[in-house]
């Protein structure tokens, strides 16, 4: 994906292990499109050469604040006024501080303080220079200046200690970075989603469910939280890793899934039902394996026959949308036929303000999809494209149509449900 298209990003490192990160870290940012300039430090460079960075970037490496290469002489005005966005990784204890007092005494720090973009900053450090009251009081005080501080993360420390100060992976910098760029359309927004299959037991070992991998509805989360929302993602059973700043409940079954919406609804602006969701449950479902044979006192055995009697599951749609002061509710219709005629008679069933349409034996396990919004204007298409990319363009669709409908009056508003 070029996530990054047209972005030129200055890559700052300081001295640190987890320097050796960031060669990946520049790798990945160029895959999606970005243009990369490294800017190191003196202490970076013990750990990490400038000419490995420069290979990797296919740009001349910049570490000294008289670097006569820019005809100025003044590389840490000219870098800055080039870049989008400057991302320091690692971020080390010593470099924070200097963030946080204004000083300047290396290429990076000036550069810093000169520059006219955003500041990004992946703190690395042993997990008692992190705890530290000063390094705390460093670290808040350049958020509040309005620098975006990346993690840190938990866990194995080169020191051999676990704990607090871990530099996040470069995967996960890649999407804090994109999702910097992505419009805050939803910001100030709690938003609700469900993904995944649900799975009605038989038995213990034993389960109904259905071909649904959860890819489109993880990536409804991921671009409402890239949007500036709070998300709340439930969940059924997937293998997939949960988005970067989504808070996930995992359920199995439709009603844990019922049970868990209903907790979380009232407290939502928006809430997304992505899920396939088993309409039915098994009644008689047994607590012990069910044997496929019988035997008898000759230990010979005949194929029993299995009974199994159904229930409906509760319809978590209809039943957020019936709230007293539902949010705005998007539900998903999955039809193998006739989908147009299918999808809007379940946006008028239901009562909600749209329904997304697709086909699913064209979407089901697959990493694209095509979509079509139904609502009460009528049909979007969606074009076929990487679920993540409809994924923001859904969020967009969304956005519009909730500050649409905030500005309406109160009356017209509730004749939207």
């Amino acid at each position: 994906m070029n996530d990054l298209a047209g972005k030129h990003l200055v890559l700052g490192l300081t001295g640190g292990i987890a320097a050796y990160k960031s060669a990946e870290l520049a790798r990945r940012l160029q895959d999606h499109g970005a243009t990369v300039q490294v800017v190191m430090t003196e202490g970076a460079t013990h750990f990490i050469t400038a000419v490995t960075m420069q290979a990797l970037t296919g740009r001349p490496v910049f570490c000294d604040q008289w670097d006569g290469r820019q005809p100025n002489n003044m590389a840490h005005i000219d870098l800055s006024r080039e870049a989008d966005a400057i991302v320091i990784v690692p971020a080390s204890t010593d470099f924070i501080a200097k963030l946080a007092n204004g000083l300047c005494d290396d290429l990076l720090t000036t550069l810093c303080v000169a520059r006219a973009c955003p500041l990004l900053v992946a703190p690395a450090m042993n997990l008692q220079m992190w705890a530290h009251p000063a390094t705390q009081r460093n670290a808040k005080r350049i958020a509040d200046d309005g620098v975006v501080v990346l993690g840190p993360a938990s866990g194995d420390q080169a020191c051999g200690e676990i704990g607090s100060g871990r530099m996040l992976e470069p995967h996960e910098i890649l999407d804090d970075v994109v999702a910097f760029f992505q419009p805050k359309l939803l910001a100030g927004r709690r938003v609700l989603v469900t993904a995944g299959p649900t799975r009605e037991p038989i038995d213990p070992v034993r389960a109904i469910t259905n071909h649904s991998s959860g890819k489109m509805g993880y990536a409804v989360a991921r671009a409402a939280h890239e949007a500036g929302a709070v998300v709340t993602l439930v969940s059924g059973p997937t293998g997939l890793a949960t988005p970067r700043g989504v808070v996930r409940i995992d359920v199995d079954t439709a009603r844990e899934m019922h049970a868990a919406v209903m907790r979380e609804a009232s407290s939502n602006d928006c809430f997304v039902a992505v899920a396939a969701v088993a309409d039915w449950h098994v009644l008689n479902a047994s607590d012990h394996k069910l044997k496929k044979v019988a035997p008898d006192d000759s230990g010979e055995g005949e194929v029993r026959g299995l009974e199994l009697r159904f229930a409906e599951n509760p319809d978590i749609l209809a039943a957020v949308a019936a709230l007293p002061k539902p949010p705005f509710c998007v539900g998903f219709a999955a039809e193998t036929e006739d989908l147009h005629a299918n999808a809007e008679a379940k946006l008028a069933r239901k009562r909600v303000q749209m329904i997304v349409g697709n086909h699913a034996t064209d979407a089901f396990g697959r990493d694209d999809n095509a979509l079509t919004l139904y609502d009460g204007h009528g049909r979007t298409t969606l074009e076929r494209a990487d679920k993540l990319v409809l994924a923001r363009r859904l969020v967009a669709a969304i956005a519009e149509r909730m500050a649409a409908r905030s500005r309406l009056p109160a009356t017209a508003a509730e004749g939207t449900r």
